[in-house]
């Protein structure tokens, strides 16, 4: 367990920007080890000034490339950037597969890049638990873009637009499930809507295809989410990406980005109290000898762990009003 003066440390070589403690400070956070919500409270204050790009999409869609190749154009305009690559759970160790850190391995050696792989572990909506609170530490560590990459899973990766200020969905023709993703979700998420490898055939359909969808859809803030055709392979595209990006940054200077930020901080206080409050009672209820008691008959199959639970529950509130 690190100590007051180990965190302090710790803080100080983010804000310096240094990898190792970056490095760290995940790893502790990631863990939930003691202290996390500490070294996560000293650094809030220091965090807000990075633009956070989430990009999803389905599998195969070319984003982990197109990534690499963003981050690229990014730094050639002399901006650090710091990704989050939300990969699979590994069934044996837990951790990430860390394919998308071999696949951008060749940024790794840049001083204004950093990248962390980080593991689902189970948790829905193609996010670590992690992944805010990830973010925010590279934030803190003066990164100006913090790219979150979702693990590509499928069509329930909506939870990135909480952690991210512009939302890019990623997808590519003739992959089968490109519209099927949009009308999942992903089609009142995305800010921009990227359709990748745009030499395959089709490419110029499903760019009519998404641009019909979006006509139906209801006006976001005054944003009219944008259609962007890239080759992430070649580097097509990559530069009016990033001008479409940087066009989505000026419309939420208007103000929006105000009202994104408190929408965001409402949802993250109502998690945050929701997991307090579920972590209090749980507590409090293994204190009890009920507990006991019904894990017993849980295990010789008397009942079951649902209706143990509104029993737990029944007879907590049965207390509290008494009270």
């Amino acid at each position: 367990m690190p100590s007051l003066k180990d965190i302090q440390q710790l803080v100080n070589g983010v804000q310096k920007g240094d990898k190792r403690s970056i490095a760290r400070t995940i790893s502790i956070i990631e863990n939930n080890q003691p202290n996390a919500q500490k070294i996560i409270s000293l650094l809030y204050p220091k965090t807000g000034k990075a633009h956070i790009l989430g990009i999803t999409g389905p599998p195969g869609a070319g984003k982990s490339t197109l990534i690499e190749k963003l981050v690229k154009e990014l730094r050639n305009r002399g901006k650090t950037v710091g990704v989050v690559a939300v990969d699979p759970t590994s069934p044996f160790s837990g951790g990430a597969f860390l394919g998308d850190r071999v696949r951008m391995q060749d940024l790794s050696t840049d001083p204004g890049v950093y990248i962390r792989s980080m593991a689902t572990r189970n948790h829905p909506g193609g996010l670590a638990r992690a992944t805010k609170d990830a973010a925010r530490v590279l934030d803190a560590s003066g990164k100006d873009v913090v790219i979150v990459e979702t693990v590509g899973a499928g069509q329930s990766e909506v939870e990135v637009v909480k952690v991210a200020h512009t939302t890019i969905v990623v997808l590519a023709p003739g992959l089968g499930d490109d519209i099927q993703a949009i009308k999942a979700g992903q089609m009142e998420i995305g800010d921009i809507f990227v359709v990748n490898k745009a030499d395959r055939e089709n490419a110029n359909k499903a760019v009519s295809d998404i641009q019909a969808m979006l006509e139906m859809a209801t006006e976001k803030k005054g944003w009219k989410p944008l259609v962007v055709k890239t080759s992430a392979l070649t580097g097509e595209g990559i530069a009016e990406l990033l001008e479409r990006i940087e066009e989505h940054m000026r419309h939420l200077k208007t103000g929006v980005i105000d009202e994104r930020r408190k929408e965001r901080i409402e949802n993250e206080l109502a998690e945050a109290l929701t997991q307090k409050i579920t972590e209090s009672i749980i507590n409090e209820l293994k204190q009890k000898e009920e507990w006991n008691k019904l894990t017993q008959k849980i295990l010789s199959r008397e009942t079951d762990p649902y209706s143990a639970a509104e029993k737990l529950l029944t007879k907590r509130l049965k207390t509290t009003r008494k009270r």
